[in-house]
């Protein structure tokens, strides 16, 4: 045999090479690596064959798959038309909320009738159901007056919450005369809604809380139900100051509110001038804008950032500014014509700029006194046309200055009231609404309006209180002699939970990360999976600024607004961008490209969008197997559908509300019920699934008859899911033997099929490399939260790029066991001899299996399972990051909530909290303590409900704050990697090899350094500080808004000399000419 010789020449030259890149890589970091690849390898080998042996063959995976592809043939794959989805979807809402809307068109034509034929009798005695009082006894057992016997049963509809559907309630604010004349006399008339009330819910019984909220104070609930008081026997509960009844009374506005802040304020009367600005606050809204000037011989904005303009109403603005009324203190002299010559120009300036309401204006003078009528500066910017209102709020008992005040306000189409006690300041506060509607009124406008998302804790689901939205409409007075009066009766609403919402939308449709989501037409969200309104333990809790989440704080990545602009100019389109979504509870990140298509939901100031993302996430597939076969397999017991999902809408209908959503489908199918509406398409889907998926069950059944045959006893849970929200389970052991008992519950919520996401084992499998396992330990409350392992795996439909995601099995095993797994396969060598050349057993080496977002499953310090690498192995994973094994991938949580020490009172309630309050008051007592001690309300002053929230001094707090935050992701084409870290001048040498068939790692690392110079690497969130010109250009910025569609500022019928107060009017004869004549200009 000859031999080349340019062959061994070159075999030479290969080896050389080979040998001079194998030094290289052993002299990373400066030094020989200890630690041999071959052998780490060998060990990751071993581990990844025997973890996908045992997950493969227990969760079924390979069955499964091959049924699919035996039904490849008779599906269809289609690309999802995101664009005719999205208004497909919009239309169904459109119906859906026209259906409550004309419901309470259905009560106005009712209340606005009865009213009509009621004449108001001073002297009228009715018995009525008083909320609270309903089934309460005296002492000798006799119901008590506005009691009597009011039947109360469990209704499921309204979460098992006792009530009565047949009659509604009467509740009355605790500061109120329950047997007032005027309250009586309302309540008699309304009486005739509970027929509507009833009616109403019949035509829809998805309906849930109807209402009347009557301008006199009082409110109509159907059905209905006992109220409790708090524990100081208070219900403070008023319906007027809540935003529906706002929102539907009045119009946009823009409001500058002036304070006087002269030395004669001190005391008592700036405790009630700051607690009255703050009652106006509380009636503004999101599409108001305001200010706040305090005035003295010089002009100081409360917050001198937002000199010269208006900000718009929002929570967070509101909360601002209540910050700022405790640095409010009087002294020197009041200068009240500087301050009404600036609030007249500021609204001017900004009604120019095209940036408020573009609708009513309003100056609110809270004083406690004027010298004159400044007659001169109305005339100069306010007369003839009288667009700015004018709203005096005389501050004390003194009626020295009273005439000038009310001149002021009925020379301006406004309002006077004087305020003489903390007691009095809400309901005189309420009043300027009353002033704002009549120009509503006069017009007979009916505008339909629907709030922004927000809390009701009565009607918590056992998962925590619910999100609702109301519609609502007012009601007026359609007497002819009380037309120019404007006279408002009050407002009906109901309330439409946001789950209610999401029932509409076909999650099957939307995919693994797909969703939907709304927003009002000032960008806050109505519903959005990334939406957190709740916290605390329980999540219970509502957060400050819950209902004015913007869109662009969860779509964050949208850094010009693209997205939330098209969608609140009510447009029509699609957008695309890469998105960072955080999952297992800030944990992890999943890094996808979103399809966004969005519209407007016609009739309301909602837009829908519709996130799909892109891959498997575009397309759906069609099976197709007979209803027989198909409903045969969906009865199995082991089968279970989304709880969230709807397949039959079982709310319709009261008989149905008691079917499971298998019964309600076999109901369906069997053409018993033909009022029961459900959807086909997905009907068809999930018994294909049920067909597909199951000879799982048998195989299942089998490996639990051969368990005791085998030694893998540490897996206890096989688990499938499927596209449609059909789950199978099977257990190994018996249930009270599982580790963690909460997995695949109701409490684990991410865990399950929710309305608004698919389970997150589902979505970390259908990220994975196809045929691969996703490995992960659960971050769970509680002790058992290191106790086991998940394994799932994705089953593709066909073998391309654009299949579907079919569905995803996995199983549950216990962590010891899956450590054991570990260790053993560890101990393996390659060497002849047996001996090995390196040990995880050994002092000097640490061996670690994380996964690909860098948590730690197996260490050899126990304490480390479910850390972050980052805080085990400092050094070497800086290194990996710098290497490009791991990328850190930068998040931001604009819902976050921080804790600060409060060295103060809560801002926003100080001046209610009763020590603060009765220090204030002390100070006033010297000169006027005989009338304090006669006329003060002590009672209501102090058990006023804002009083609760008041925080004391010294405590920790938690407030509203931004935050950033890393999440670490594996580079997949990195498969193994060695380095070397240099800890002051010893050498820390590592390994890291990718377990094959895995998201996993083996991580070998020699320990004989000491790198604790290396900060630790951890996820902590760090809250992104704002400097104070930051801040200021914050509070400035204002995002693009769509006002509403209707407008009432005025009217030339409107009657404006009932202006309040009850002091008599003796302005001068000049200022009285003026006025009469002002009354003569037409509008």
């Amino acid at each position: 045999m000859q031999v080349d010789p340019s062959c061994v020449v070159s075999s030479a030259c290969l080896l050389l090479l080979f040998s001079t890149l194998s030094s290289r890589v052993s002299e990373v970091g400066g030094t020989h690596q200890s630690i041999p690849p071959s052998v780490v390898k060998l060990w990751a080998s071993a581990f990844g064959g025997e973890m996908k042996s045992i997950s493969a063959k227990y969760s079924g995976s390979q069955l499964l798959q091959k049924k699919y592809k035996e039904f490849e043939r008779a599906v269809r794959v289609e690309e999802i038309d995101g664009l005719r989805l999205v208004k497909r979807l919009a239309e169904d809402m459109e119906e859906m909320f026209h259906k409550k809307a004309q419901a309470m068109k259905r009560l106005v034509e009712a209340a606005e009738e009865a009213h009509l034929q009621h004449e108001e009798d001073p002297d009228l005695q009715y018995e009525y159901f008083n909320a609270v009082l309903i089934n309460e006894v005296d002492d000798v057992g006799n119901s008590v007056e506005l009691g009597g016997e009011f039947i109360l049963q469990p209704n499921d509809h309204f979460n098992n919450l006792s009530v009565n559907l047949s009659l509604s309630v009467v509740q009355v604010p605790t500061n109120m005369y329950n047997k007032d004349s005027a309250i009586v006399n309302g309540v008699y008339w309304s009486e005739a809604l509970n027929k509507v009330f009833v009616d109403n819910f019949e035509r829809d019984p998805s309906l849930i809380w109807q209402y009347f909220g009557s301008a006199k104070g009082f409110f109509r609930q159907y059905p209905g139900i006992k109220w409790k008081p708090d524990e100081h026997g208070v219900i403070a509960f008023d319906c007027r100051n809540r935003k529906w009844y706002i929102q539907a009374a009045t119009s946009p506005k823009d409001v500058v509110i002036l304070v006087d802040v002269s030395g004669s304020m001190k005391g008592l009367r700036l405790t009630i001038a700051r607690q009255t600005v703050s009652s106006i606050l509380d009636t503004l809204g999101d599409d108001d804008f305001f200010n706040i000037i305090a005035y003295n011989e010089e002009l100081h904005y409360v917050e001198p950032c937002l000199n010269g303009t208006l900000v718009q109403a929002d929570v967070t603005n509101k909360d601002h500014f209540r910050e700022h009324l405790n640095k409010l203190f009087a002294q020197g002299i009041g200068m009240l014509d500087i301050a009404l010559t600036e609030a007249f120009n500021l609204l001017g300036d900004f009604n120019e700029t095209g940036r408020g309401s573009e609708c009513s204006q309003a100056i609110m003078l809270v004083t406690d006194g004027a010298v004159d009528t400044y007659d001169a500066i109305f005339a100069k910017y306010n007369w003839p046309d009288r667009k700015v209102r004018i709203f005096p709020y005389l501050i004390g008992r003194e009626s020295a200055f009273a005439d000038n005040l009310k001149w002021m306000a009925c020379a301006n189409k406004g309002y006077f009231t004087q305020i003489s006690t903390l007691a009095d300041v809400q309901e005189n506060v309420m009043e300027y609404l009353h002033v704002l509607s009549r120009p509503k009124v006069i017009d007979q406008e009916h505008d339909t309006v629907w709030t922004e998302a927000y809390i009701d804790n009565t009607m918590d689901d056992g998962q925590g209180p619910v999100l609702m939205t109301t519609v609502a409409m007012p009601v007026f007075s359609t007497k002819n002699e009380t037309r120019n009066r404007g006279i408002l009766l009050g407002v009906v609403g109901t309330d439409v939970p946001v789950s209610e919402l999401l029932k509409t939308i076909p999650k099957y449709k939307l995919g693994i990360h797909g969703y939907a989501f709304a927003i009002t037409n000032n960008g806050y969200i109505l519903t959005h999976p990334d939406l957190r309104p709740l916290y605390g333990d329980g999540k219970k809790r509502r957060k400050p600024n819950y209902s004015s989440v913007d869109l662009s704080e969860v779509e964050w990545e949208d850094k010009d607004d693209t997205l939330r602009n098209a969608m609140v100019n009510r447009k029509t389109g699609t957008f695309s961008m890469e998105v960072k979504k955080s999952v297992d509870k800030g944990k992890r990140v999943l890094v996808l490209h979103n399809d966004y298509y969005y519209t407007d939901i016609k009739g309301t100031p909602f837009s829908l969008g519709v996130a799909l993302s892109r891959g498997h996430g575009k397309y759906f597939f069609r099976g197709n197997v007979t209803v027989e076969e198909g409903f045969h397999d969906l009865e199995h017991p082991d089968v279970a559908l989304a709880d969230e999902w709807t397949y039959c809408n079982t709310d319709e209908h009261p008989e149905h509300r008691y079917l499971s959503q298998i019964e309600a489908i076999k109901l369906y199918l069997n053409g018993h019920e033909p009022h029961l509406q459900c959807d086909k398409e997905l009907i068809q889907e999930v018994l294909f699934d049920a067909v597909v998926t199951a000879p799982l069950e048998a195989y299942w059944t089998s490996l639990v008859l051969n368990k005791s045959e085998n030694s893998d006893k540490g897996v206890e849970i096989a688990y499938l899911g499927t596209r449609t929200g059909l789950s199978r389970i099977n257990l190994f052991v018996v249930p009270d033997e599982l580790t963690n008992q909460d997995f695949l519950t109701a409490e684990d919520k991410e865990g399950v099929f929710n309305a608004d996401h698919f389970p997150l084992w589902y979505k970390r499998a259908a990220e994975q490399v196809p045929g691969t396992f996703v490995y992960s330990l659960t971050f769970n409350s509680g002790s058992e939260n290191k106790s086991v392992v998940l394994a799932s795996t994705a089953i593709q439909l066909l073998d391309e790029r654009k299949s579907p995601i079919a569905a995803a099995v996995g199983i549950q095993m216990k962590l010891e066991f899956f450590q054991k797994k570990f260790w053993t396969a560890s101990r393996q060598c390659a060497a002849l001899d047996g001996k090995c050349s390196i040990s995880c057993d050994e002092e000097n080496i640490n061996c670690y299996l994380i996964d690909n977002n860098g948590f730690v499953l197996v260490a050899e310090d126990y304490t480390l399972t479910g850390k972050f690498f980052g805080e085990a192995e400092r050094a070497v994973m800086s290194k990996l990051l710098q290497m490009g094994s791991f990328k850190r991938v930068t998040l931001y949580d604009y819902q976050a909530l921080c804790w600060v020490f409060s060295e103060s009172s809560d801002s926003g309630h100080t001046l209610l909290d009763p020590y603060f309050a009765f220090f204030s008051a002390v100070k006033w007592i010297l000169t006027e303590l005989v009338i304090f001690l006669v006329e003060f309300n002590l009672c209501s002053w102090w058990y006023s409900d804002l009083t609760a929230k008041a925080q004391r001094i010294g405590r920790t707090m938690q407030v509203p704050c931004d935050t950033e935050y890393p999440a670490f992701i594996s580079e997949r084409t990195i498969k193994e990697n060695l380095g070397n870290v240099d800890c002051d001048g010893c050498i820390k040498s590592f390994v890291i090899q990718q377990i094959p068939s895995s998201n996993l790692f083996m991580v070998v690392v020699d320990n004989k350094c000491d790198c604790s110079m290396f900060e630790p690497i951890t996820m902590d969130p760090i809250e992104i500080m704002y400097n104070e010109s930051l801040k200021c250009e914050r509070l400035k910025m204002q995002k693009d808004r769509r006002r509403p569609d209707t407008c009432h500022p005025f009217h030339p019928e409107e009657n404006s000399m009932e202006c309040g107060g009850t002091v008599g009017l003796t302005p001068s004869l000049v200022a009285t000419l003026v006025c009469v004549l002002l009354s003569l200009f037409p509008r």
